[in-house]
C-alpha cells in the first residue's frame, strides 16, 4: 500500500488516498519516492487548463530508491538511487534511434497510465510514497546527490539547462535574456552561466526571483524585458510574453519557447520580421534531453560544483503540503517547492 495525493476534479483540493501498487512485471520498476518537485505542469492539470484523466496522482518530478524490478529489467536493481523521467522513451521508434528521446513516438507517458484504478500523471505520479514506472523512466545517478536536488533534475533542471546546452546550443560570449525566473527560468540562468554566455539578463516581476537570478549568474535583472540578444528564452508560457520574443532577438538570433502554455493559447507574431531578419523561433520539449545521458551528467556537474542546483530548492514541505506547493505556484512566490516524502 502507498499513500498518494489525488486530483479528483479540477480546482478541488487534492484527496488523500491509499493505493495498492502491484508487484512489478515485465520492464516495470517500483520506486520508493524520497522527494518530488511541484511543477507548473502539475498546476495546469490541477486547475483544469490541461485535459487529463481523473482521478489522477499528480507529480512528475521525482527521485527515490528502487524497491523491486520486473523480470525484463536489465539496467537498474533494488537499492539504486534514481531520478524519474516523465517522458519515458520506448527506445525503439525512429526518434529514439536518432538520439531524440524527447520526441519519442512510442512513449505511453502522455496517456497517464492507471495503476490500481488511479491514473499516474505522465506515467509517474510522484505526489505519493511510491510509484510503478517503466525501466526507461528510472535513471540511476550518484547517491551523493541529495533527494531534493535529484528530484529537480527530473524536470526543471533538465528542461532549463537543456534548453541552453541542447536546444539552443549557446556558445561562450553570446548574449541571452531569460523571461520568467521561476524554477525552470532559474535553471536556464544556471545553464547560461555554465555555457559562458554574456551578458545574461533575467526578467521577472518578483524582486526575490531577480535577486536569486543574479546570485546564480545573471549579470543584470530587470522587471520588464528590453534590448536585443543572441538568445531569448521564455519560461512562463503566457501569450503576452511569447509575443515579445521576436523583438528581443537580434538579427540571426533565436528565441526558445520553454514555458508550457495552457491548451488553446494562440499568439500573434510578425512573420516578415522573422524572415527578413533571419530570426528563429524554437520549441523546446524537456530541454531536448536524453535522460539516460543527461541526468547523470547533470548530477556530475552538481557534485563537481559546476551547477549549484541546491540553490534552486525553495520551500520544503511534506507530502501533505502538495496543495500548498501548488498555491505557491499560483502566487508566483519563491523558488521550486519540493515535497520531502521520506528519508533515504
Amino acid at each position: 500500500m502507498t499513500r498518494a495525493r489525488v486530483l479528483e476534479r479540477p480546482g478541488a483540493p487534492l484527496a488523500d488516498a491509499e493505493l495498492h501498487l502491484p508487484e512489478p512485471t515485465g520492464d516495470q520498476v517500483r520506486v520508493r519516492l524520497l522527494a518530488s518537485g511541484v511543477c507548473h505542469s502539475d498546476l495546469h492539470a490541477a486547475d483544469g487548463e490541461w485535459t487529463v484523466p481523473l482521478p489522477l496522482v499528480l507529480g512528475h518530478e521525482g527521485a527515490g530508491v528502487v524497491e523491486a524490478v520486473g523480470p525484463q529489467v536489465r539496467d537498474v536493481r533494488p537499492g539504486d538511487r534514481v531520478v524519474l523521467s516523465w517522458y519515458a522513451p520506448c527506445r525503439r521508434c525512429a526518434q529514439c534511434a536518432a538520439g531524440r528521446a524527447w520526441l519519442c513516438t512510442g512513449t505511453h507517458a502522455l496517456e497517464h497510465p492507471a495503476v490500481a484504478g488511479v491514473h499516474a500523471y505522465l506515467g509517474l505520479g510522484t505526489f505519493a510514497e511510491a510509484a510503478l514506472v517503466p525501466e526507461s523512466a528510472a535513471i540511476p545517478i550518484d547517491p551523493a546527490v541529495p533527494a531534493a536536488v535529484a528530484a529537480l533534475i527530473g524536470c526543471a533542471v533538465a528542461t532549463g539547462v537543456g534548453a541552453v546546452t541542447n536546444t539552443a546550443d549557446v556558445r561562450p560570449g553570446e548574449s541571452a535574456i531569460v523571461v520568467g525566473c521561476g524554477g525552470v527560468g532559474q535553471a536556464i540562468v544556471l545553464g547560461l552561466a555554465l555555457a559562458g554566455a554574456h551578458p545574461i539578463v533575467a526578467v521577472d516581476l518578483s524582486p526575490e526571483r531577480r535577486e536569486q537570478a543574479l546570485a546564480l549568474g545573471a549579470t543584470e535583472a530587470l522587471e520588464a524585458p528590453e534590448g536585443q540578444y543572441d538568445h531569448a528564452f521564455e519560461a512562463i508560457g503566457r501569450a503576452e510574453t511569447i509575443e515579445q520574443l521576436p523583438g528581443l532577438i537580434a538579427r540571426g538570433g533565436q528565441a526558445v519557447l520553454v514555458g508550457m502554455p495552457a491548451e488553446g493559447v494562440t499568439v500573434r507574431l510578425d512573420p516578415f520580421d522573422l524572415a527578413d531578419q533571419g530570426k528563429r523561433l524554437l520549441g523546446c520539449n524537456y530541454g531536448s534531453t536524453v535522460p539516460s545521458v543527461d541526468f547523470p551528467r547533470l548530477a556530475r556537474l552538481y557534485l563537481a560544483g559546476r551547477l549549484p542546483l541546491d540553490r534552486l530548492v525553495g520551500r520544503r514541505r511534506g507530502l501533505d503540503g502538495a496543495d500548498a506547493g501548488l498555491q505557491d505556484l499560483r502566487d508566483a512566490v519563491g523558488l521550486r517547492t519540493v515535497l520531502e516524502i521520506a528519508d533515504a
